[in-house]
């Protein structure tokens, strides 16, 4: 979530501390930062704070808890009251999949569309965002200040029935098609949610994902109904992954927000479109069947000092539940605390002893040992059996693989297949170790390797049973047995294996050569190598001595060398001219070659 300084301090009077410092601070107490560049602050915002943090008010809800630094105002902590529009001049129907919590339509007459003042198209445009039109403008500006997102319909492009627009919510029906606000058509499944013209039947939207074409804001529009709604969250996500259309206003859905907040957003982006295109607010239909209730969480002082391993006295909690704008009482020795509608995170004791906790900080907390524990641990037997399994095939020198639990036939069929050709999950580990010896075993030359073993240690699905098996693949075959059982009294540390060094391999193929000669007595493979080694060029990338023999008074020895290049494929050429020089280094040393 990208944050604006100049942003950000809309809602402080005192100024603000530079972007470098609110990193530190959200840092320290709150979010990553991933990165600052010209006063933009890119904050990593957790899952778990997502409903009430993916906007300018929450981060500043933060910062102003963790710098003591009071807000100028909060626009979630006003008062708000919607005023239905008179004569049901516009009305919403939501249907009974609960897919829609509560939906607010909004009815503005008279605006006048155009270019937005230059301090909002600035203030959307630092954060990368396209300025659009003053209407548009208007609910991208609400949805990243405070968090709802919002969208406007043209009511010149609704039909109208006995003096009323109706907006409706309801299933998509299977194949029917949203021609969005990008371009592109969409074809529904029966899963997702649809916003449609109730007089028209006609689609206008994807709900929480997209605005469509049929009701979009134009240069012409006059009369407009803005959207401030809830969808449901899995709902929204499902939908934006299956027509892969994520928006900003998906991505808030998905994190649940609260229902209450829609009226917040309404109130919001009215004022500012009165304010910034003009026009008429003539009311509102707010379709809201099950309000939200409020919640409370109770815990002691004690809990969090447990939970915190802390030494906190009553009033170091209360200072930090005051500096988060958490209202609590005091019930004998327990702060009864209750939540905001938006923090719908806070639930239980732990959440609370963990607000109090990153506020105050973590760093002013003193470490404290752990308990002992009260039993010896358990050691998994499964794990333990193929640890040890693992340490005695890597010490034969074999290597371990891991291959596909996918296979073309089996007992059991995936329901969400990864691809159409391998549709089962595997009996037995033969096939893929079949395929991994191949397909190494032509690299053994370039490996330096005499024979390919391999083992994997893997899951397989036979005879309505998943079981762990161990297989085997070497010279001598294939084979798969069940995982030897180990009786795992206690966990014993396994060797740590000797230092290699390791480097990128390279993707064209390689060359192989070999290259006999005889030599005196008392000559050593090394001091061959070594003008083997000083006249082959940058293309050996191995050499090394793979045969030996004596005859009489004289000794063969017979070296295997692999040529390749790191960017291109090489020729037979390239290998014969290397051979050439090579050979002649060695006759000149005296060495014949056979």
């Amino acid at each position: 979530m990208k944050i604006s300084h100049e942003w950000l301090q809309r809602y402080f009077e005192k100024e603000l501390p530079d972007a470098q410092a609110l990193a530190d601070a959200l840092t320290f107490h709150a979010f990553e930062i991933e990165s600052i560049e010209n006063d933009i602050l890119d904050v990593k915002v957790t899952a778990n704070r997502g409903h009430d943090c993916l906007c300018h008010r929450g981060i500043a809800k933060e910062l102003s808890a963790i710098l003591r630094l009071p807000m100028k105002s909060d626009p979630l902590r006003a008062v708000t009251n919607l005023e239905a529009s008179p004569l049901g001049s516009v009305g919403v129907s939501v249907d009974d999949s609960n897919l829609c919590p509560r939906y607010i339509a909004g009815y503005i007459k008279g605006v006048a569309v155009g270019p937005s003042p230059e301090w909002l198209r600035k203030h959307l445009e630092s954060i990368g965002q396209k300025s659009i039109n003053n209407v548009v403008d208007a609910t991208n500006f609400v949805m990243f200040s405070i968090g709802q997102p919002l969208h406007a319909f043209d009511v010149g492009k609704l039909e109208q029935k006995d003096g009323t627009y109706a907006i409706g919510v309801r299933k998509a029906r299977t194949g029917e098609q949203v021609h969005a606000l990008d371009g592109i058509k969409y074809e529904l499944a029966n899963s997702m949610l649809v916003i449609t013209d109730e007089n028209g039947k006609e689609p206008i939207g994807i709900a929480g994902v997209k605005g469509g074409m049929p009701a979009s804001i134009m240069t012409a529009t006059k009369d407009i109904i803005v959207e401030s709604a809830n969808f449901d969250g899995v709902s929204v996500r499902k939908t934006a992954q299956q027509l892969k259309l994520r928006t900003d206003a998906s991505s808030r859905f998905e994190q649940v927000i609260s229902a209450e907040l829609a009226a917040y957003g309404m109130h919001a982006v009215t004022d500012l479109i009165l304010e910034i295109a003009g026009g008429e607010l003539v009311g509102f239909a707010d379709a809201y069947p099950q309000v939200q209730q409020q919640k409370s969480v109770s815990v002691e002082a004690t809990q969090i000092n447990v939970i915190l391993g802390s030494q906190l006295s009553d009033a170091d909690i209360a200072d930090a539940l005051t500096r988060l704008d958490l209202p609590f009482t005091m019930m004998a020795d327990a702060f009864v605390v209750e939540p905001p509608f938006e923090r719908l995170d806070l639930l239980i004791p732990e959440d609370i002893a963990e607000e109090v906790g990153r506020i105050i900080g973590y760093d002013k907390i003193q470490p404290a040992a752990l308990a002992p524990l009260q039993k010896k641990p358990e050691v998994n037997k499964n794990f333990y059996a193929s640890e040890r399994m693992r340490e005695e095939y890597v010490a034969q020198g074999y290597s371990e693989v891991f291959t596909s639990v996918f296979a073309d036939t089996g007992e059991r069929v995936v329901a969400n297949k990864v691809d159409g050709v391998r549709p089962y999950l595997r009996t037995t580990l033969i096939d893929g170790l079949k395929d991994a010896l191949e397909r190494n075993d032509r690299n053994k030359d370039l490996l330096g390797l005499p024979e390919v073993r391999l083992f994997e240690i893997g899951i397989v699905w036979k005879g309505g049973k998943e079981m762990t098996v161990l297989g085997t693949a070497d010279k001598a075959g294939v084979r798969e047995e069940p995982l030897p059982a180990h009786k795992a009294h206690a966990y014993e540390a396994l060797p740590l294996s000797h230092a290699q060094r390791f480097h990128s391999f390279s993707r064209y193929p390689f060359i192989t050569r070999d290259i006999a000669l005889w030599v005196s007595q008392g000559t050593i493979e090394q001091d061959v190598l070594q003008v083997i080694r000083s006249n082959a060029g940058e293309l050996l990338v191995r050499s090394e001595k793979f045969d030996e023999f004596k005859k009489g008074e004289r000794t063969s020895f017979a070296f295997r060398l692999v040529f390749q290049s790191f960017d291109r494929t090489l020729t037979d050429l390239d290998a014969n001219e290397r051979m050439e020089s090579i050979s002649n280094a060695l006759k000149a040393k005296g060495f014949e070659i056979r």
